[in-house]
């Protein structure tokens, strides 16, 4: 196997990222139900400074997943490529937690509101599943 002597740097978003979107899941617009063909469906609302800035972090995953998988086909060093599947974990869990904000401040509330309290159990099972 052969060894890297400097691991690729792992991408990691910087503060101002971190607080611009969470600046941005304030904005967002809210979850509604809407009717098509007769069936019940929610979808979220986001704006759409939201939606690039999730789609932006979305495609720097991506690239991640790809460099990750060539590293595997040039037979980096093991611990190299685990640093990176890392990087790459963080960042997927980064993005997960903006929605999961917004979901909290907008859907969840408004479902609450609305008198529709199974909602919390629905977002516990959702949490579970995002700590695994």
């Amino acid at each position: 196997m052969e060894h890297q002597s400097h691991p690729e740097e792992p991408l990691q978003s910087s503060k101002s990222d971190s607080t611009e979107a969470l600046a941005t899941v304030q904005e967002a617009a809210f979850c509604h139900a809407e009717g098509s063909e007769g069936k019940h469906v929610r979808k979220s609302h986001h704006s759409q400074e939201m939606k690039s800035n999730l789609v932006s972090r979305l495609n720097r995953v991506e690239g991640q997943i790809r460099g990750i998988k060539g590293l595997i086909e040039k037979d980096t060093y093991c611990d190299d490529v685990l640093t990176q599947i890392a990087a790459a974990q963080s960042a997927l869990n980064s993005v997960g937690k903006l929605l999961l904000e917004g979901h909290m401040k907008s859907c969840i509330v408004e479902r609450i509101q609305a008198g529709e309290h199974e909602v919390v159990d629905e977002l516990l099972v959702t949490m579970r599943k995002l700590m695994k």
